[in-house]
């Protein structure tokens, strides 16, 4: 067998009839691919696949662990009607999505990543691009680690989720999130970009998600709160155990 044959091009032509997707035995990132193409006018929907990539990364640019011929990570292109005030909801809808096609029994961490019993399914990162009336495209960043051959079912499954949760009603996509969401009540800190000694950071008690994809947290001490948008965030740590 080649390299990542279950992904070549004619079974996923098979699994996606009409689609348009770009398929690679490798690259350097799937995304570097998508963002070309996106740049040149690739329509909402289009997927960029690889058998390996050398340099898979998601959100903040941190690496994701990949190794050939396990798991999938490609990228997808959408075209949103949002305005730029709202270009963090593009993780908000890639995770719930991915959640959908993970179980009954999903959770999602925000602002990336989807478990069950204890296991990371999926992981997103994005990239937003901005023009004068709002988002003009965004490129999402799709890990799933726990895939095995044939994987074009699994792709197409979640290509198709991340799809619908984008075009679903802003309430109905909240309401889900915010059943499925983890990271409430949990006492973390959010180390912001650019992240450094000095580098600005908030620490609370996580409450909700907002419909900019933005996470509520409330200051332990004062009361206040403050929305994390997940475009800003570095590294969010949970010091729940910790303080425990």
């Amino acid at each position: 067998m080649g390299l990542a044959d279950d992904l070549a091009a004619e079974p996923l032509g098979k699994e996606m009839p009409g689609r348009p997707i770009r398929s690679y035995p490798a690259v350097l990132s799937t995304e570097a691919v998508a963002l070309g193409w996106a740049r040149e006018g690739a329509p909402h929907g289009a997927v960029v696949v690889a058998g390996y990539q050398a340099s898979p990364r998601g959100r903040a640019g941190l690496p994701w662990d990949l190794p050939m011929g396990t798991g999938v990570g490609f990228s997808i292109v959408l075209r949103p009607q949002l305005p730029a005030a709202r270009e963090g909801w593009v993780y908000a809808t890639a995770v719930c999505g991915l959640a959908d096609v993970a179980g009954d029994d999903a959770q999602i961490c925000w602002p990336d990543e989807v478990w069950c019993a204890g296991v990371r399914k999926s992981a997103v990162g994005a990239w937003v691009e901005l023009g004068s009336e709002g988002v003009d495209w965004a490129v999402v960043n799709v890990l799933l680690p726990d895939i095995t051959a044939p994987r074009a079912p699994a792709l197409q499954r979640a290509v198709t989720a991340i799809e619908s949760r984008t075009a679903a009603p802003r309430e109905g996509v909240l309401d889900d999130y915010r059943r499925r969401c983890v990271t409430f009540g949990r006492l973390v800190l959010a180390r912001m970009i650019p992240m450094g000694p000095a580098g600005p950071r908030v620490q609370g008690t996580a409450v909700d998600v907002l419909s900019d994809g933005s996470l509520v947290i409330k200051s332990d001490s004062t009361g206040n709160r403050v929305a994390v948008r997940p475009q800003n965030l570095g590294i969010l740590d949970d010091l729940t155990e910790a303080s425990d």
